[in-house]
């Protein structure tokens, strides 16, 4: 692939790397800041970087590791909170409810993204709770909803977590390829 610098040779390669770096530190932002599409933007600014001068010292092999640990990345968004939530036997209800929590916390800011889901989960589960009749051995209803609530909050933490480290090992990959030649 041509050079990104010989197609515009009129933009010093100062000014791609500039942009490759704000690109990248934005996107490991947006692994612990859902309004940015965290992995997504690591991966746009590490691609440009690798443009920069036609993929010679990151090959497009690299490239697609990196482009794998991204969806691993994106992935992890939408699989994190399931299995927390899962893992104590969630209703769909405490699903629907965290998924809810989510979008509405990510209008509400960064408190807002780490309490709605566990509210949204509280909720949903509740909901689904006082529509079934009680079962002999099952724990109460608050305590329920509680516990699936806490399991949906962990799994969001643990998934943040992984997107982060992901996040870190792409770069990591990046400057190693870059820095090995």
């Amino acid at each position: 692939m041509e050079a990104l610098t010989s197609l515009l040779p009129g933009v010093a390669p100062a000014l791609w790397w500039t942009l490759a770096v704000l690109m990248a530190l934005a996107g490991v932002a947006g692994t612990v800041l859902p309004v940015l599409p965290g992995t997504l933007l690591v991966l746009a600014g590490l691609f440009l970087g690798a443009w920069i001068d036609g993929f010679e010292r990151v090959s497009g092999a690299t490239m697609g590791l990196i482009a794998l640990l991204a969806v691993l990345g994106f992935a992890t968004d939408y699989v994190a909170a399931l299995l927390g939530a899962k893992k104590v036997g969630a209703s769909r209800w405490a699903l629907i409810g965290a998924a809810l929590g989510t979008v509405v916390g990510l209008l509400a800011g960064f408190v807002g993204v780490l309490v709605l889901p566990f509210v949204g989960a509280v909720a949903g589960e509740w909901y689904a709770l006082r529509r079934t009749p009680p079962a002999a051995g099952r724990p109460g209803t608050a305590r329920r909803a509680l516990d699936v609530g806490v399991a949906t909050w962990i799994g969001l933490l643990v998934g943040t977590a992984v997107k982060l480290a992901l996040a870190f090992a792409m770069v990591g990959v990046f400057v190693i390829a870059l820095l090995w030649q």
